[in-house]
Formats: C-alpha cells, sequence, structure tokens
C-alpha cells in the first residue's frame, strides 16, 4: 500500500473518532437541553409565589420565581445554541470524511488497475 494511502487511513481513524466524540457531545447538549425544557414547562404551572429553590453544587439555595424561571430560560437558549453548532460540526466532520473517503478509494483505485498483461499471462503458451 503506497505511503500517502496509509496517511489518508490514520487520516480517517482521526475523522472517525472525532466525529464520535462531536455526536456524543451533541447527544449530552440535547439531553440536559431536553431536561431544562421539561423544567420550564413544569415551572409555568407552578404559582409565583411557592417557595422555590435551586441547586448550586450539592446545596439547595431559596431562590423567587422570577430568577429561577429566567436562569432556566437563558440556560435553554443556550443550550439551543449549543446543539446547533455541534450539529453544524458533525456536518463538516461527516462531509471531510466523505471527501476523505473518496480520495483514498480513487487512490487504491488509481495504483491497483493493471495494464496490458505482460508475459506469463493468459494465452501465453508453453511447450
Amino acid at each position: 500500500m503506497p505511503p500517502e494511502a496509509q496517511e489518508k487511513i490514520e487520516e480517517l481513524q482521526e475523522l472517525q473518532e472525532t466525529a464520535q466524540q462531536v455526536a456524543e457531545q451533541k447527544e449530552q447538549a440535547q439531553s440536559a437541553l431536553n431536561e431544562s425544557k421539561t423544567a420550564l414547562d413544569a415551572l409555568e404551572d407552578v404559582d409565583e409565589d411557592a417557595g422555590m429553590y435551586r441547586e448550586i453544587g450539592e446545596v439547595l439555595v431559596e431562590t423567587d420565581y422570577e430568577s429561577a424561571y429566567d436562569d432556566l430560560e437563558n440556560k435553554v437558549d443556550s443550550l439551543e445554541v449549543r446543539v446547533e453548532q455541534l450539529a453544524k460540526q458533525e456536518e463538516r466532520v461527516e462531509e471531510q470524511f466523505d471527501d476523505l473517503q473518496s480520495e483514498l478509494q480513487q487512490m487504491l483505485q488509481g495504483g491497483a488497475g493493471g495494464g496490458p498483461m505482460g508475459p506469463g499471462g493468459p494465452g501465453a503458451g508453453g511447450a
């Protein structure tokens, strides 16, 4: 196998790892987004005078409805942007992977193509 082809294979493997990492990050961000949207929806059904607490690290701290709602709304907004960025990054990596895979296939097909049949090919007569 030509050294250029080996390099392309290594690049493909790196891109595949990158794609997996981006997909995992996107999945985590999407999960956090879904949780935050669910919490925001639930908060809309809560009386604004109800006692509220938010988790900071491992401690619950009292907060008011407006602060809790605003914080959740900001979190949802930032997570939506993050998921969108990761989706675009995922597309770019997939395009790079496809392009590189095509280059590698062309390289291997071009290098493995045969020329005219030389001595010992079909029809070479023996005694």
